[in-house]
């Protein structure tokens, strides 16, 4: 149960004004159909960290030890900092052509976009430090329909609302929290 709230709070405050969720906006400008954007995210999330948390808990498995601990930790500290610098979205990135219609392009558009993402990174530490795939995936794909499902139906209206730079402070003392806690965790200062 860690696995899944930890990971669905982290990712979900990670993805606001992230790239991707400026993408759900812009593809739900383009299309005006927000069910099937919305069921693109969702398909792709579900690929995409899948995946990530399978690298990540693999990675856990085969590279045990403290140093590995370690490592996983400084990660979610450099998370924190990443956090902070706000994603740009090209509009030369978007999806290609509308010719597949709004649920094949946002799938597409999506999975592409998200890897090496800092969501995705994020899946992959966590993966690492949970060392459970389900969860974890169920997590952070339940934290991206959290902020991207709202930004496909309000769009714009949300970015006037919710000052980003706040939602990103947050974020990234989300990521830094666990990361000092790891690293305490791993050194012994605490149980």
């Amino acid at each position: 149960m860690e696995a899944l709230l930890t990971s669905t709070a982290v990712v979900a405050l990670a993805e606001v004004g992230d790239k991707t969720q400026l993408l759900a906006i812009v593809l739900a400008a383009r299309f005006k159909r927000p069910w099937p954007i919305v069921a693109g995210i969702l398909v792709a999330t579900l690929a995409n960290h899948f995946l990530a948390a399978l690298v990540g808990e693999q990675a856990a498995a085969f590279l045990e030890g403290a140093w590995f601990r370690y490592l996983v930790a400084s990660g979610f500290v450099l998370m924190a900092a990443w956090t902070l610098v706000p994603d740009t979205f090209d509009d030369d990135e978007q999806a290609g052509p509308g010719r597949f219609g709004p649920f094949l392009t946002t799938t597409i558009a999506f999975f592409i976009v998200e890897m090496g993402d800092k969501t995705q990174i994020a899946t992959i530490a966590l993966g690492a430090r949970f060392q459970s795939v389900l969860p974890v995936m169920a997590g952070t794909t339940l934290g991206m329909m959290i902020a991207n499902a709202p930004a496909v139906f309000l769009g714009e209206r949300i970015t006037r609302l919710v000052p980003l730079s706040l939602v990103r402070t947050i974020a990234a003392l989300a990521f830094l929290a666990i990361g000092l806690w790891l690293l305490a965790q791993t050194a012994g200062w605490i149980g």
